[in-house]
């Protein structure tokens, strides 16, 4: 495939001529480039610099990050998942239910769908209207968690993504990108990273803020996020065993999550709900 330079402030990167077709979808405000690569593979792993530059919000089309769509044998469709750095990363919840969102637009789905991840295989429900622009309502089936670490105050805990989950008053006071980059950037996560939540407890549910690592910067939902804040307030509330249903609200908006507590601290059978929209479409170049 031919290649040409393209200038970016600060940076050299290479580019294929070639339009390629996008979807932009968001799920909670968390938004997400889609692409459809069943047909062949436009975008491979290595292009880091041109999928930063893709999601940049200045100079690209601007996203969370962005999702690649490609066959998989026994499966409706594998996600590969970068984030907005332009480096593949863990599992995104919110992801998962956009790429579940856009399958149904593809034709892969109706009202369900069956996919593989980097953290494993996820199902999905659909509940959609013909109208592709209009809110999808996705429930997505997340792994298992085998076990919480509590670290200073905290939950500690991998969701298809790592996250530490702390409990706060004055949740909308919080300098968010400074307390995450404070316990993002400390020794014991600097190397790999980790996702920080910010969590309050109110009557309606859970309010939740968070700084992801890879945008570095907080973004206005994280699902594996949510996930892991339903579960880490399930421990807070001395929940030992049972069936778990939690509404959780993030800056772009309610979501709720549903799970099994097992007397041995772990969950099973989580399920992350939620919206998930597609917003418009595009060449990139156009």
């Amino acid at each position: 495939m031919h290649r040409a330079q393209q200038f970016w402030p600060g940076k050299t990167f290479a580019k294929s001529t070639n339009n390629m077709k996008f979807w932009k979808y968001q799920g909670a405000g968390n938004d997400f480039i889609m692409l459809d690569q069943r047909a062949g593979q436009v975008i491979t792993r290595s292009d880091t610099a041109l999928i930063e530059r893709m999601c940049d919000r200045r100079f690209g089309i601007g996203a969370d990050g962005l999702i690649l769509l490609q066959q998989q044998a026994g499966y409706d469709f594998e996600m590969v998942y970068f984030n907005a750095d332009g480096r593949e990363s863990t599992m995104c919840g919110n992801g998962g239910r956009c790429i579940a969102a856009f399958a149904r637009h593809l034709g892969l789905a109706g009202d369900q769908c069956r996919f593989i991840a980097i953290d494993g295989p996820h199902d999905a429900f659909i509940t959609a209207s013909d109208n592709p622009w209009q809110e999808t309502w996705i429930e997505l089936k997340m792994k298992d968690v085998d076990a919480v670490k509590i670290q200073e105050g905290a939950f500690v805990l991998d969701t298809g993504s790592p996250h530490y989950v702390r409990f706060t008053d004055h949740l909308d006071l919080k300098d968010m990108v400074s307390e995450g980059r404070a316990v993002r950037y400390s020794e014991p996560f600097q190397a790999a990273g980790i996702n920080v939540n910010l969590v309050e407890e109110s009557p309606e549910g859970l309010h939740i803020r968070t700084y992801e690592r890879g945008v570095e910067d907080e973004t206005l939902a994280c699902g594996t996020g949510v996930t892991a804040a339903a579960l880490a307030t399930a421990m807070q509330r001395g929940v030992s065993s049972g069936h778990v249903d939690l509404p959780v609200f993030a800056k772009g908006g309610r979501l709720s999550v549903r799970f099994h507590a097992h007397a041995n601290g772990s969950f099973s059978d989580i399920w992350l709900c939620g919206p998930a929209q597609q917003v418009f479409e595009g060449n990139w170049p156009d």
